[in-house]
């Protein structure tokens, strides 16, 4: 009944990325918050041009795990992004929330 309220726990969600062959990690901040430190296998599309996920995703059932800075972010990509018919998106958060090495 609670499970709404759940905020996303990006760790579990990494792990998750990493174990699904062919995912996607989407890094939706600026590009100099992604500069100064971001995932290791990530790619960066601001939010503020998530459009332009379909010229590096066409396949929109492809598996894509998003995260920003605290979580607001990558909330507002993933609506966006299922707007535009990506099946399989989740929302992992912030990076703040991340424990491994960046």
């Amino acid at each position: 009944m609670f499970s709404i309220f759940k905020k996303p726990d990006i760790n579990e969600g990494i792990k998750a990325f990493r174990n699904n062959k062919g995912a996607v990690l989407l890094d939706v901040r600026t590009q100099q918050e992604y500069g100064q430190k971001h995932i290791e296998g990530s790619i960066n599309i601001p939010l503020q041009t998530i459009e332009a996920i379909q010229f590096k995703v066409e396949n929109r059932s492809v598996p894509l795990y998003v995260y920003c800075h605290s979580g607001g972010r990558s909330a507002r990509a993933v609506k966006a992004l299922r707007q535009m018919g990506y099946s399989d998106v989740t929302d992992l958060g912030g990076i703040i929330n991340y424990k491994n090495e960046i």
